[in-house]
């Protein structure tokens, strides 16, 4: 029978352990002697241009890559786990080769933040998780109040960013941080992300 293709996608705020997992998950499929390859987007070059590389310091070998239709040249025929890391970075072309990967048999392990510094999706991923046949949400722990976080602080001079910031700007500790929704902040958020509907239900419960 043909293989039982997989796609895991392990998301989560800066500072959750996505890279970690990814490398755990690396490891057991090495283990099992499947022929794995690994493959992170060329922008993320802040510990290592050609490995995943954690804030803890560990590391795993990558071939670093700028779009899908690079890494789909680099893949080779019989590679069983396919790990591909930063993958908010891609481009929307690899959600569809994930899903191909898959109905061909091949287990897909992908890693990537799900929310940009504004708690906005972050580019594919949405639609990665949707696809996926596992979602692995890792949160981490917020420096302000020590509960747990899911959304990345960006800092710019020890200020909150701003919201016209640009998307993408990599970095690690000295730009950004693990925060909760309560301690997280953004400078210049745009009106029409500052309505709540909760407060306009309430304030419709008042005038009647």
């Amino acid at each position: 029978m043909k293989p039982l293709g997989q796609i895991t996608v392990i998301c989560g705020s800066m500072f959750a352990g996505k890279s970690e997992e990814l490398i755990r998950l690396v490891r057991r499929a090495t283990y099992a002697r499947k022929k794995v390859q690994v493959f992170k987007h060329a922008l993320d070059d802040r510990f290592a241009h050609h490995a995943v590389a954690t804030h803890t310091g560990m590391q795993l070998e990558a071939i670093p890559v700028h779009n899908t239709r690079e890494l789909l040249c680099k893949l080779e025929d019989d590679t069983e786990v396919i790990a591909i890391e930063e993958a908010q970075f891609f481009d929307e072309e690899l959600v569809q080769l994930c899903v191909e990967l898959a109905d061909a048999g091949k287990t897909v392990i992908v890693a990537g933040l799900d929310q940009d510094f504004r708690r906005q999706p972050f580019g594919i991923m949405p639609y990665l998780m949707a696809v996926a046949d596992e979602v692995i949400k890792l949160r981490a722990i917020c420096v302000r109040c020590g509960r747990l976080a899911s959304h990345t602080q960006r800092l710019v001079d020890g200020r909150p960013a701003a919201w016209d910031d640009p998307t993408i700007l990599i970095g690690a500790s000295e730009h950004y941080e693990a925060r909760c929704r309560n301690c997280h902040q953004v400078r210049r958020v745009p009106p029409a992300f500052r309505k709540r509907l909760l407060k306009r239900k309430r304030s419709k419960k008042v005038n009647v």
